[in-house]
């Protein structure tokens, strides 16, 4: 073994949290956050060690530094703010205090009622080495100290005072040895967002449809009409699905029919035709100068569009003949079309690539995100991205947001945990999730606690959806509009960014095509819809309800402060969220065919409640407030008034 480049450095640090993988990859924060470092610090002896953290943002070189305080068993920790949306990097130094050494070992020695005559002759030399890299006043009053310690004339008693002194203590560590200091290995990153990152609320809707009422295919100038509307919901994201225009060769049919009739619209993700590609919108849509005067529209009612990136084409896109190798040829001479057996899609052509002209592909690919960008779009919802590989995805996220750190991306990966996980450490800014098929609490809490309690909370966003073109669920098809209420609150509350596909969702659109598959019967996807959003039994007013409650409540706008609390009962999934003073408590029935009751036992420390202590919970949707006393109380519910009580707690 060869000897150490530095032998001399003594300190110790490992165990850094928050570090994902070594530091192979960023944690997530947002603007405005306050990040708290841990790590193991030790030396060999006992000498005391000084710590600190090291932090600068991403286009400067200076590093910035807080001091570590010290926790218990070698543990430190530190605190750093990020200001600025775009990259911050920390890392850490400790090193061998000699001061601090030198005054705990005197203090004991002073208990003990020891000689400490020489001791006061090593300090004198510690303070006047530090006293070489002081300045002005504090540079006098060190040498006022030295001479003081080293004067025969001066009692102990007054030499122990002045030497262990708080004031001596802040000016020695003004002006530390850090010669043999040690520096952590690593320089870990932090991917920093806006904050609608992680707090956002979705609605998408198939900009075709936004006629409602006329049997015509919708324009963007009708998405304008339906703002009013989706802004009094209380949603400030509106997602389309593809509104590029749609291949004709191999185009579905209704409810996925392999032969389209004459008038069907086809599929939106089966992108591209002699009108254009992934950079033209659908004629029937309107034109981009239309579509840019919608997204400005949406601003002024605080919503944003987001787009739909779908990197795959229809037989009839342009590049398809203008890019033949970027395309995976069958021995037969076609291209083969997309599948995940038993399904086929025979009107989608895959990318491939594995092609020995990647790097090409790889531009044009972001060429069409920058497009969009540079037409004012700064969401993008990702299709499939786990059938891309994931180095691409590292690439295009990471370039893209070198350049436009605002820019969010939602991941649409319903796949196997491992890799939803890794894409979202890869750079997506939010992930959807598994919450739809999540239907018992033992389930809800199990997977949320997975997703709050653990490492993932550093980096994955969850986005939680109840409902999308591909998702009827049993539990909405079964339960009817109780059930819809139960999902929209569970996934407005558990989530602090949630989406709902409507109108099918508020107008508790729940027939499905069959008992095998989760596809809407009549699916919006193959056809143009006609929503009748004035329907008296709509949910929109409820809705609006709940999203007033969370832009009202900081306590709904993140989620690693989620704990769940027991019930007696295992039809009511009982959980909390707190942002400082702001405590909300809810409630939720799980069975949407009868009333069920229980008593609770609640965690009154993750409350803010004193044992014994009197509390108010105030029921945000029906106006009503009740006094509860300890951690044992009532609740009942009904399915058919309103299943869930969202409380707002409070101290008396």
């Amino acid at each position: 073994m060869n000897k150490p480049s530095e032998g001399r450095l003594r300190v110790v640090i490992e165990g850094v949290e928050p570090e994902i993988d070594g530091g192979r990859f960023p944690i997530k924060r947002i603007a405005g956050d306050c990040i708290s470092v841990e790590a193991d610090i030790f030396t060999d002896g006992h000498d005391a060690i000084s710590a600190l953290l090291l932090y600068r943002e991403g286009t400067s070189t200076k590093w910035m530094e807080t001091p570590m305080e010290f926790l218990q068993n070698d543990r430190w920790k530190g605190y750093f703010a990020v200001e600025k949306i775009g990259r911050y990097f920390y890392s850490l130094a400790a090193w061998v205090d000699q001061f601090k050494s030198w005054r705990k070992d005197v203090a004991q020695k002073i208990e003990a009622r020891q000689d400490t005559s020489v001791d006061y002759q090593v300090v004198a030399e510690i303070i006047e080495e530090a006293q070489k890299r002081s300045i002005g006043e504090d540079a006098v009053y060190m040498q006022k100290c030295i001479s003081t310690i080293r004067s025969p004339d001066i009692r102990k008693s007054a030499k122990a005072k002045l030497a262990l002194s708080d004031e001596l203590l802040t000016l020695m560590e003004r002006y530390p040895n850090r010669c043999l200091e040690t520096i952590y290995e690593r320089e870990l990153m932090v991917i920093v967002d806006r904050a609608r990152a992680r707090f956002s609320t979705w609605y998408e809707v198939f900009p075709r449809s936004c006629a409602l009422n006329s049997k015509r295919h919708g324009t963007f100038k009708d998405c304008e009409k339906l703002l009013p509307y989706i802004s009094k919901m209380g949603f400030d994201v509106l997602y389309f699905p593809p509104i590029h225009p749609i291949g004709y060769t191999s185009r579905k049919g209704k409810d996925n029919a392999v032969k389209a009739k004459y008038l069907d619209p086809g599929t939106p993700w089966a992108i591209g035709s002699e009108e254009g590609g992934h950079k033209s919108v659908h004629p029937d849509l309107g034109t981009i100068n239309e579509l840019i005067n919608l997204i400005a529209k949406a601003k002024k009612y605080g919503i944003e569009i987001a787009l739909d990136i779908a990197f795959q084409c229809s037989p009839d896109h342009p590049y398809v003949t203008e890019h033949p190798e970027w395309f995976c040829w069958r021995p037969d001479g076609t291209i083969q079309y997309a599948e995940n057996p038993p399904k086929k899609y025979q009107d989608i052509y895959p990318l491939d690539f594995q092609t020995n002209n990647w790097p090409e592909l790889w531009d044009e690919m972001k060429s069409i995100v920058d497009f969009w960008i540079d037409h004012d779009v700064r969401i993008f919802r990702v299709d499939n991205p786990h059938t891309k590989p994931f180095v691409f995805w590292e690439w295009l996220i990471d370039s893209v947001k070198r350049q436009y750190p605002d820019v969010i991306f939602l991941a649409e990966a319903f796949t196997r945990p491992k890799i939803m996980y890794r894409l979202a450490k890869l750079g997506f800014s939010q992930s959807y999730t598994y919450f739809a098929w999540r239907i018992m609490r033992w389930e809800i809490e199990q997977y949320f606690n997975e997703l709050n309690r653990t490492k993932l909370g550093e980096y994955f966003r969850p986005s939680l959806w109840p409902n999308t073109p591909d998702i009827l669920s049993d539990y909405l098809r079964d339960g009817g509009r109780p059930a819809f209420i139960v999902r929209l609150v569970l996934a407005a509350t558990l989530g602090s960014s949630y989406g709902i596909y409507g109108p099918a969702y508020e107008l508790c659109e729940n027939r499905r095509k069959d008992d095998v598959s989760e596809e809407y019967l009549d699916s919006e996807k193959y056809e143009i819809k006609n929503w009748d959003i004035e329907n008296a039994s709509s949910l929109s007013g409820f809705i609006a309800t709940v999203n007033r409650l969370r832009k009202k409540n900081p306590a709904l706008q993140a989620n690693l402060s989620c704990h769940f609390h027991s019930t007696d009962n295992d039809q009511i999934v009982c959980y909390s969220k707190t942002s400082g003073k702001n405590v909300i408590l809810v409630f939720v029935n799980l069975d949407y065919h009868y009333r069920q009751s229980g008593w609770t036992e609640l965690n009154l420390d993750e409350l803010g409640i004193a044992d014994g202590r009197p509390y108010r919970v105030q029921d945000l949707l029906k106006g009503v407030g009740h006094r509860w006393i300890g951690a044992q109380n009532y609740v009942e519910l009904d399915p058919h008034e309103i299943p869930v009580h969202i409380f707002k707690v409070s101290t008396d």
